[in-house]
């Protein structure tokens, strides 16, 4: 599943690859009371498949106005295929379909700077480049990775950057422009499910590893300086469990100085739906602030805090919510988030919590963590 970054029509979309084979559309609508997802469309890629994955074309801040949005997936038949949704609708009409790899398919995702061109992953250990324009072709194809390549996401904040994870336990870093070899290689101990680069900081990466949890890298060397120093800030493994999903909060939850408090909301005001979804994705637009990576984290547990290992950086908790804010629907506004308008540079403010989720396989359990820096 995965949220459209902008506001379609004035709604919140979510994407959903599912078992059956289809990609639906649901659109987020909200009452006095309580919000629910309602299906506005689907297609069925293909009969006997398994949808596999969807991207977005929107992943970064601004898209051009005449540039039509688009979604990438895969199936279980090494197929990929496009679509383009028609925002009025907002509808889904298939524009290509193709073969990828020989087996599945596992993942496929746009360049979010020149989306014409996708990538996908298979468990063929492949990883290949696509030029929409001519389906069928590959622009490139790579055996960098032994196994099969089942995550992949183009950075939103710096161009040409690429990151890719595999059953081998590796997470590649490319320069687009040259995909012969990649800048960085970064060992993570684990089959990298997914990698979710962070929606403001521009070299934060977070990684599911299967058995071996959840990690953060910091990319910040490795990108500006193509070196291979990527270090981890957070290494984090849940017993008896297999962390396949990980992502960030899109909110920003930091504290702003006193000068900027008139520019900005709380999260989820008392008005309708699409000026909400607005003021969300207003986030994509400010300009990034350094980074907290340099903290580690601290998971927060039943019987209390207990560190986690890391270099010798400050410690830094890690809060889940309180039971008395899961209860209210008024959590959001407990924890104190703020939505910021586009005119405020995140710079001058205090970015001290960051909130991020990740899912596991066998013991069935969503995690919800506040990453707090400061």
């Amino acid at each position: 599943m995965k949220w459209c970054h902008i506001p379609v029509a004035g709604r919140a979309l979510l994407g959903v690859a599912d078992a059956g084979g289809s990609i639906e559309l649901l659109c987020l609508v909200g009452s006095e009371n309580a919000y629910t997802l309602q299906p506005v469309s689907s297609c069925a890629l293909e009969k006997q498949c398994l949808a596999l994955s969807l991207d977005w074309s929107t992943g970064k801040a601004e898209r051009a106005s005449d540039q039509p949005l688009k979604i990438i997936s895969s199936d279980s038949k090494g197929q990929l295929h496009l679509l383009e949704v028609n925002e009025a609708g907002p509808a889904l009409q298939e524009v290509a379909t193709w073969h990828a790899h020989h087996f599945e398919a596992w993942i496929a995702a746009f360049n979010y700077w020149q989306t014409e061109i996708v990538y996908s992953g298979g468990d063929d250990a492949l990883l290949k480049g696509w030029d929409t324009r001519t389906p069928g072709t590959s622009v490139f194809t790579s055996e960098r990775h032994s196994m099969g390549v089942c995550s992949i996401q183009s950075s939103p904040h710096r161009e040409h950057i690429l990151a890719t994870g595999s059953y081998d336990e590796h997470v590649l870093l490319w320069d687009t422009r040259s995909m012969k070899q990649p800048f960085a290689d970064m060992p993570a101990q684990g089959g990298v499910w997914r990698l979710k680069w962070h929606p403001f900081h521009h070299h934060l990466l977070l990684a599911a590893c299967m058995h071996s949890g959840f990690k953060i890298f910091n990319c910040q060397k490795a990108i500006e300086e193509k070196q291979e120093a990527c270090t981890v800030s957070v290494s984090h493994t849940l017993p008896s469990s297999l962390v396949y999903g990980a992502d960030w909060s899109w909110l920003y939850f930091g504290h702003l100085s006193q000068t900027h408090q008139p520019c900005c909301l709380r999260a989820f005001p008392d008005s309708n739906l699409g000026a909400k979804a607005s003021q969300l994705y207003s986030l994509n637009t400010v300009r990034q602030s350094p980074a907290a990576s340099s903290h580690r984290l601290a998971e927060a547990e039943e019987e209390g805090h207990s560190k986690l290992q890391s270099s010798s950086r400050p410690k830094t908790p890690l809060h889940p919510p309180t039971e008395d804010m899961t209860k209210s629907s008024s959590w959001y506004h407990a924890a104190g988030p703020k939505v910021c308008d586009c005119d405020l540079s995140l710079e001058a403010a205090s970015l001290d919590v960051d909130l991020l989720a990740t899912c596991s396989f066998y013991d069935h359990v969503l995690h919800l963590w506040k990453w707090e820096s400061s």
